[in-house]
């Protein structure tokens, strides 16, 4: 199961911390074309999203290297699952296709079951 972790927990982190970066450090100009969603948000929206992508990628990993608070990593796996059901409903309230939502999530679901390894 560690393994399992590990492999699942650096997908969705290194998707998440690139993701995230975007939101983060770009223009709404330079994220509408792949991100058409972005006018529906303030900036500051898109931003936090961003940043909680990241801070959720770094959960994943983080407190399983240095090995304190291991708990984080399921509440990182939560948060990650939450950040998907809130973009799924955006996509869908703009009529968007969400297989990627949806894989994300079930993903980030199953990050949510193997960290359950260390609590």
């Amino acid at each position: 199961m560690l393994i399992a972790y590990w492999i699942v927990a650096g997908l969705l982190a290194v998707f998440y911390v690139y993701s995230g970066a975007l939101k983060s450090i770009r223009s709404k100009d330079a994220l509408r074309p792949m991100m058409g969603w972005v006018d529906d948000l303030p900036l500051a929206a898109v931003r936090a999203i961003g940043v909680l992508e990241v801070l959720g990628a770094v959960g994943l990993i983080v407190p399983q290297l240095v090995g304190i608070a291991p708990w984080l990593a399921f509440a990182a796996a939560v948060g990650l699952v939450l950040v998907q059901v809130g973009a799924g409903v955006v996509h869908l309230r703009r009529g968007e296709a969400v297989w990627m939502n949806a894989v994300l999530l079930i993903v980030a679901g199953v990050a949510v079951w193997l960290a359950t390894v260390w609590l």
